[in-house]
Parts: C-alpha cells; sequence; structure tokens
C-alpha cells in the first residue's frame, strides 16, 4: 500500500497503514450481501513521519476518540459502493486529520470590553427591570 502524504515531508508509511474490507450497511439490494465496500483503515500513530512533538501531541487529542484497543487510529469509509472509491475517501480522511495537527491553533488575545458595549448592555438591563416593575401590581 502506497504512504499517504500529507506534505512532502509529513507522510505516514505504508508499513504503517493496514486496510479490511467488510460489507457495508444500508442500500444496495442484492449486491450488499455479496460485496465487501467499505473499508476500515488502521494507521498506527508512530508511523506517521515529520511531525513535530507538539504536532504529534495535537494529533493524538484530535485522533482520541477514534482509536482501537492497539493505539491504532481507525477511519472507515462507507461512502460509495467501489471499494477502491471508499479506500480513496478514508486516505483523504487521514490526511485531512494529519493536515489539522500541522497548524497551531491561534492563541485568543482577551479583550475588554468597550465603553459602548457596557453602557449598551446596562440600558438593555435597565428597560428589562422597567418592564419587569411595570407588570407588578401596585399593593407589593
Amino acid at each position: 500500500m502506497d504512504p499517504i502524504r500529507v506534505t512532502p515531508r509529513v507522510y505516514v508509511e505504508d508499513s504503517a497503514i493496514r486496510m479490511h474490507a467488510v460489507r457495508a450497511s444500508g442500500p444496495g439490494g442484492q449486491n450488499v450481501n455479496k460485496v465487501s465496500s467499505k473499508v476500515e483503515l488502521r494507521v498506527e500513530l508512530g508511523g506517521v513521519v515529520g511531525l513535530s512533538p507538539e504536532q504529534r501531541r495535537r494529533l493524538e487529542r484530535a485522533a482520541a476518540n477514534l482509536l482501537d484497543d492497539e493505539g491504532r487510529l481507525v477511519v472507515t469509509s462507507q461512502l460509495t459502493r467501489s471499494q477502491v472509491q471508499n479506500l480513496d475517501d478514508a486516505r483523504d480522511k487521514v490526511r485531512a486529520l494529519i493536515a489539522g495537527a500541522l497548524i497551531a491553533p491561534r492563541r485568543r488575545i482577551p479583550t475588554k470590553p468597550t465603553r459602548a458595549s457596557k453602557a449598551r448592555r446596562l440600558d438593555s438591563k435597565r428597560k428589562l427591570s422597567e418592564k419587569k416593575e411595570g407588570r407588578r401590581s401596585r399593593d407589593d
């Protein structure tokens, strides 16, 4: 099986990829009972080459819910009736997951509310209070 290339430097070694075809669920008529078109791709995260330690941590966090008992990434695809197209789709899913781990999230810079936004908030609170006060009976 060919390696999954994410960038020229980042790829999954072919020895770290295992493909298994199983019968897909859903519509397909008699074909669904005969053909194993659903693809299950298992990827050893240690076989991903070219990641920095921080990128590897991001990948492990992103893939946490997709790991099997042995710690391999499990991606399935049953998008089409074609095993080859489903394999391509599963490889694209792995590629997208790894590519997402390459991008460092932007750090949020906390900002303070503006004077105008504070005034709007207080004004809406005052109007709501006046509305509720108008609903009260006079003998309270």
